[in-house]
C-alpha cells in the first residue's frame, strides 16, 4: 500500500474489478458538467476586455482604458461593477452548494447535475437578452446556481462510479473539460472580438453558453445512478446490479457489503452537518476548508479569470492579449492530461509537492520581470518582444504547474476522502469555500492590482509557499486506497491519529458502530 507521510497504510481491502468499457463513457459523460465551470472562466476575461461589450454596459471603464490620459496601465479595469459581474456567479454558486448538498443526499447525484445544466440554460438565456448591467447580473448568478450544483455532485459521481484503482485518473475527468472548454472559449474570444458591428460578446454569453448546458443537462438525463447513492436511497437489488456491471464480475460481495455497511451508519446520523464537528472528522473539514482556500489563494484567477485583462493591462495590444490566453490555454489542457496520466502512478502528494515548487518560481520571476519594466507608475514605455516571450513563458509554465497539481487535485482528494455520512455535507463545504475565495478573489483582485501592482504575484507567491508546507506536513497520500476504507490514512498519520481511534474506522468500515448515534 502507499506510504502515507512516510508510514505504512497497513493491511487495506484490495476489491476485484477492472476498469470497464461502460464506467469509462459513464464518467466521461458525467465529466462534461465541468463544461460549464470551465466555459464561464474562459469567457469572463474576454468578455470583459471587449470594447463594444464595456462600451454597452460599462462606459466609465471603456472610456479609463482607451483615454490617452490613463497611464498606470495597472488600474485601467479597475471597477467594482465590473468585478461584480464576474464574481457574483461565485458568491451563487457558494450558496447553491449548500442546498444540492441536500438534493444530492436525498435524490441522488443525477438530479444534481440536472438541475446545475437546467439552471446555467437560464442563466444564458438571460445573459443573452441583457440590455441592463443588472440583467447580466441576474444571468450571472443563475449560472452561479447552475455551477454550485455541478460542482457539489460531479466529483461524488465519479468518485463513487472508479474503481480505486483509477479513481484519481477518473475524476481529473472533471478538470479536463473546464481545461478544454477553457481554452475553446479562449479561442471564441479571439475571433467573436473581431465580428463587425460589435456584437461577438453576445453569441458567447448566450448561444456558447448554452452548448455545455444543453450536454450536462442531457447526459444527466441517461447516467445511472452510482451504487453508493441507490442504496442511500434504499435500493440494493439494483445497486448491487449496478456495481456488478461497473466493475465487471459478478463477485462484488466484499465491496458491496461495505457499502451496505457504511450506508446504514450513515442513515442513523441525523444531522449531518453537526457530524462534521466531532473530533473523530477534524481531518476531514480541515481538509474541506484548507485545500480550496489554498486552491484559489495560488494566483490562478489572476491568469484565469482575467489573463486578457491582465496581458492588455501589461501593455500587450488587444490580439496580442487574446493570444497570450489562448497559449496558455493550451498548456492548461496538456499538462491536465499529465495528471491524468501520474495521479495513480506518482500520488497525489508528489504533483502537490512538485506543482507548488515549480508556481513559486514562476511567480517570483514573473513579479521581477512585471517589477523590472513598470515599476511603481504602471507606464512601461515601449515594450520589447524579449520581454512578452519571458513573462508569457513564465507565465505558461506556472499555469502547467497548476494544471497537474492544485487544479484537478483540489477537487479528487475532497471528494474521496469523506465518509458516507458526511460525504455531500462536507463535498458543499469544499464547494462553498472553493466559491467564496474564488468570489473575494474576482472581486478585489482588479482593485489589489491597482494598489499592490507587481508585488501580487509576491502576495500569491507567499501563499503557495505556506500550502507546500501544508501538504508536506498535513496531507496524506490517497493513492491506491478504496473510498470505503480511506479512514486507515488518518490512522496511520503522524498527526491526525491524535483525533480519530480504531473504532472510529472499525471493521474495515468507515465509521464504527460505536458511533452510530452520535450527531
Amino acid at each position: 500500500m502507499p506510504a502515507v507521510g512516510g508510514i505504512s497504510n497497513g493491511g487495506g481491502k484490495e476489491y476485484p474489478g477492472s476498469l470497464t468499457p461502460f464506467v469509462t463513457v459513464t464518467c466521461i459523460v458525467a465529466a462534461m458538467g465541468g463544461l460549464i465551470f470551465g466555459y464561464d472562466i474562459g469567457i469572463s476575461g474576454g468578455v470583459t476586455s471587449m470594447d463594444p461589450f464595456l462600451l454597452k454596459f460599462f462606459p466609465s471603464v471603456f472610456r479609463k482604458k482607451n483615454s490617452d490620459k490613463t497611464v498606470n496601465q495597472y488600474c485601467q479595469y479597475d471597477s467594482q461593477t465590473l468585478t461584480m459581474f464576474t464574481s457574483s456567479l461565485y458568491l451563487a454558486a457558494l450558496l447553491s452548494s449548500l442546498v444540492a448538498s441536500t438534493v444530492t443526499r436525498r435524490f441522488g447525484r443525477k438530479l444534481s447535475m440536472l438541475f446545475g445544466g437546467l439552471l446555467f440554460l437560464v442563466g444564458a438565456l438571460i445573459n443573452g437578452f441583457a440590455q441592463h448591467v443588472w440583467m447580466l447580473i441576474v444571468g450571472r448568478i443563475l449560472l452561479g446556481f447552475g455551477i454550485g450544483f455541478a460542482n457539489q455532485s460531479v466529483p461524488l459521481y465519479l468518485s463513487e462510479m472508479a474503481s480505486y484503482k483509477y479513481r484519481g485518473a477518473l475524476n481529473i475527468g472533471f478538470q479536463l473539460p473546464i481545461t478544454l472548454v477553457f481554452l475553446v472559449a479562449n479561442v471564441l474570444n479571439y475571433f467573436f472580438g473581431k465580428i463587425h458591428g460589435g456584437w461577438g460578446w453576445k453569441i458567447e454569453v448566450w448561444e456558447g453558453a448554452m452548448v455545455p448546458a444543453l450536454i450536462i443537462t442531457v447526459g444527466s438525463l441517461v447516467l445511472p445512478d452510482t451504487p453508493n447513492s441507490m442504496i442511500e436511497r434504499g435500493d440494493r437489488e439494483k445497486a448491487k446490479a449496478q456495481l456488478q456491471r461497473i466493475r465487471g464480475i459478478d463477485n462484488v460481495d466484499e465491496e458491496f457489503n461495505d457499502l451496505v455497511a457504511a450506508s446504514e451508519s450513515s442513515s442513523q446520523v441525523e444531522h449531518p452537518w453537526r457530524n462534521l464537528l466531532q473530533r473523530k472528522y477534524r481531518p476531514h473539514l480541515t481538509m474541506a476548508v484548507l485545500i480550496p482556500f489554498f486552491q484559489q489563494l495560488t494566483g490562478i484567477n489572476v491568469i484565469m479569470f482575467y489573463a486578457p485583462v491582465l496581458f492588455s493591462s501589461i501593455g500587450f495590444k488587444d490580439d496580442a492579449a487574446l493570444m497570450s490566453a489562448v497559449i496558455t490555454g493550451v498548456v492548461n489542457v496538456v499538462a491536465t492530461c499529465v495528471s491524468i496520466y501520474g495521479v495513480d502512478k506518482w500520488g497525489r502528494r508528489a504533483l502537490f509537492l512538485e506543482g507548488g515548487v515549480q508556481m513559486l518560481i514562476c511567480q517570483a520571476v514573473v513579479a521581477a520581470a512585471i517589477g523590472a519594466k513598470f515599476g511603481t507608475d504602471g507606464n512601461p514605455g515601449d515594450l520589447p518582444k524579449w520581454y512578452a516571450i519571458v513573462v508569457v513563458l513564465f507565465i505558461c509554465i506556472y499555469v502547467s504547474a497548476f494544471a497537474w497539481s492544485w487544479g484537478p487535485l483540489g477537487w479528487l482528494v475532497p471528494s474521496e476522502i469523506f465518509p458516507l455520512e458526511i460525504r455531500s455535507a462536507a463535498q458543499s463545504i469544499n464547494v462553498s469555500v472553493n466559491m467564496l475565495f474564488t468570489f473575494l478573489i474576482a472581486q478585489v483582485f482588479l482593485t489589489m492590482l491597482c494598489h499592490m501592482k507587481f508585488g501580487l504575484f509576491l502576495f500569491f507567491a507567499f501563499f503557495v509557499l505556506i500550502m507546500t508546507f501544508f501538504v508536506y506536513f498535513f496531507l496524506p497520500e490517497t493513492k491506491g486506497i478504496p473510498i470505503e476504507e480511506m479512514g486507515q490514512v488518518w490512522q496511520a498519520h503522524p498527526f491526525w491519529s491524535r483525533f480519530v481511534e480504531h473504532d472510529d474506522y472499525g471493521n474495515g468500515v468507515e465509521m464504527g458502530k460505536g458511533a452510530i448515534k452520535e450527531v
